[in-house]
């Protein structure tokens, strides 16, 4: 399935998934490196909330960019198969082999990312088109991660899935894919 019929199949269930949906679809059909971060206003990224079998907790890296904590996803870099760059990123960035709870996109969400540099270089502010897919792992297993990208990993209580600690703009994604999944009202 290309990236297009990807976004065309995702059905959403609050307004703002309607208004990203429609952003996306706009950005597919205006720009032909939405893939690729070469597009320096916005590009894909596949993100994943991964639970732990109980579903009780979540998995979370802390991002030297954001300098707080958030769900495991990269870039797309071209790769339109969104799935495969979710579980991807599930492994490089916590060691983590998943199991996909859903082939199908959960949520998804324009998110900003500030101005930062990266390998020496400047990156303007821009957004990320962001796909959100559902994954368990055994919160049992040992847990790694890249120093250059992150200060660490590990799993959160639910319950702590929107506190402080959480990057500031991913807060109100935890709490709706947590009430999506219907492990909290």
């Amino acid at each position: 399935m290309d990236l297009k019929e990807q976004i065309l199949a995702f059905v959403p269930t609050t307004e703002q998934e309607a208004k990203d949906k429609e952003y996306f679809l706009k950005w597919i059909d205006t720009f032909d490196d939405v893939l690729t971060r070469e597009n320096e206003f916005a590009h894909f990224s596949a993100s994943a909330f991964v639970l732990n079998p109980e579903h009780s907790k979540m998995l979370a890296v802390y991002h030297n960019i954001y300098d707080a904590w958030i769900y495991p996803g990269g870039h797309a870099d071209g790769e339109s198969d969104l799935l495969s760059v979710a579980v991807r990123e599930v492994l490089e960035e916590t060691g983590q082999d998943a199991k996909v709870l859903d082939n199908g996109i959960f949520t998804i969400n324009s998110l900003p990312v500030m101005a930062h540099i990266k390998r020496g270089l400047f990156v303007p502010a821009h957004t990320h088109l962001d796909t959100v897919f559902v994954m368990e792992a055994d919160d049992k297993m040992p847990l790694s991660f890249r120093e250059e990208e992150s200060q660490g990993v590990r799993w959160v209580d639910l319950d702590q899935a929107d506190s402080q600690e959480m990057c500031d703009f991913i807060r109100p994604v935890h709490r709706k894919v947590i009430k999506k999944l219907g492990l909290r009202k």
